[in-house]
């Protein structure tokens, strides 16, 4: 059967996955190339600074790409970064039409490589799987159109909506498959958040662990006000090549904050208001950190306060097939609307089955 531009649209989007946590602040493109109906090269942007997919699919192509037509998963880059622009590369190898998925959404060189290859001639289209391709790079998106990290609230609970049981434990909620997934998740993330009420309960690494694949660790993040963090605690102590930062309060103990920093702890003081760290603040600042996503694995209280502040674009909730029956920790505590219209509405969900868990994935904004 013939493949159709979705076909290989599809591929190039499977492609492009590959990329995802290694290309962080850039985007993740697949691309592929075919030629009187055969793939004739495959390639995708492997890590920040390095070649784009584009110019990866051409070389794996070995000079088999006269006449041949282009399939990539975000518009071709048009001006001079890190790399030559991918348009040039794309004209020199004389491919005639080029399908892209996806306009680039940043607003400083938005349809400029659509509209100079149109302009040399080359057929142009784009939109095949768009919906696809934008779902991809949603945190690209939000950043080059917003200049702020895109938040993803995760949780874990059984049934009746508890993360933990009236004791705290919380070991384990999911099962491996879906835990596995959070591991993907955090890889996928530039940082991870959680309070210090996690830390102290769990003493967690926070890093991203697969033993069958090669992974990234986000930057870790604690919300700590008061800077109560045990300096021996596994985030502070740990072998990782990316960083620890605590979001602490402007009245914290400023001789702790010099030892934490000495270990190479980042300590950004932030003003701290009755109910914890001010959270605009901190989005402010990891902005300005280029993190373009922040995962948040806090408590119920981390959770209900990044719900309260409006900073949550999208919810990946896990459920287990267990029910508590009884008291328990929720996955939002605190101060809530009194009437169920007033409930915040989650939208384009989508569920995902691992073994017996399911994920809730959907969006707030």
């Amino acid at each position: 059967m013939q493949r159709t531009d979705p076909d290989y649209m599809k591929i190039a989007l499977e492609l492009a996955e590959k990329g995802l946590g290694w290309t962080s602040p850039n985007p993740a493109v697949g691309a592929v190339i075919v030629k009187d109906g055969l793939i004739v090269g495959k390639g995708w942007h492997e890590q920040a600074g390095g070649a784009h997919a584009e110019v990866n699919a051409i070389a794996d192509a070995a000079g088999n790409t006269r006449g041949s037509v282009m399939y990539v998963t975000l518009e071709p880059c048009n001006h001079h970064g890190n790399t030559p622009p991918c348009t040039e590369s794309i004209l020199k190898a004389g491919i005639s039409r080029v399908v892209c998925a996806m306009k680039d959404p940043n607003p400083d060189v938005a349809g400029g490589g659509a509209a100079y290859l149109a302009s040399r001639g080359i057929e142009v289209e784009t939109g095949i799987c768009e919906n696809e391709a934008r779902r991809l790079n949603e945190s690209f998106i939000k950043f080059v159109t917003t200049g702020r990290p895109f938040v993803i609230l995760k949780s874990a609970a059984t049934l009746d909506g508890k993360i933990a049981s009236k004791t705290g434990d919380s070991k384990w909620v999911t099962g491996p498959a879906a835990r596995r997934h959070v591991h993907l998740l955090r890889h996928w993330t530039d940082a991870i958040l959680v309070g210090i009420n996690t830390v102290r309960a769990d003493d967690p690494s926070l890093t991203s662990r697969l033993e069958d694949q090669r992974t990234r660790d986000p930057v870790r993040i604690i919300l700590d006000s008061r800077l109560s963090i045990s300096e021996n605690a596994r985030v502070l102590t740990q072998e990782s090549c990316s960083q620890t930062v605590i979001a602490a309060g402007d009245k914290a103990d400023s001789e702790k904050a010099a030892r934490l920093e000495k270990k190479g702890v980042r300590v950004l003081r932030l003003a701290a208001p009755s109910s914890g760290v001010d959270l605009e603040a901190l989005i402010k600042e990891l902005s300005e950190m280029k993190i373009t996503s922040l995962l948040v694995e806090g408590g119920s209280r981390v959770s209900a306060a990044f719900f309260a502040a409006g900073l949550v674009d999208k919810i990946c909730f896990f459920y287990a097939p267990k029910i508590l029956g009884g008291d328990g920790i929720p996955i939002c505590s605190g101060p809530g609307p009194q009437l169920m219209g007033s409930a915040i509405p989650a939208k384009n969900i989508r569920i995902i089955r691992f073994d017996h868990d399911i994920l809730v994935e959907g969006y707030i904004r």
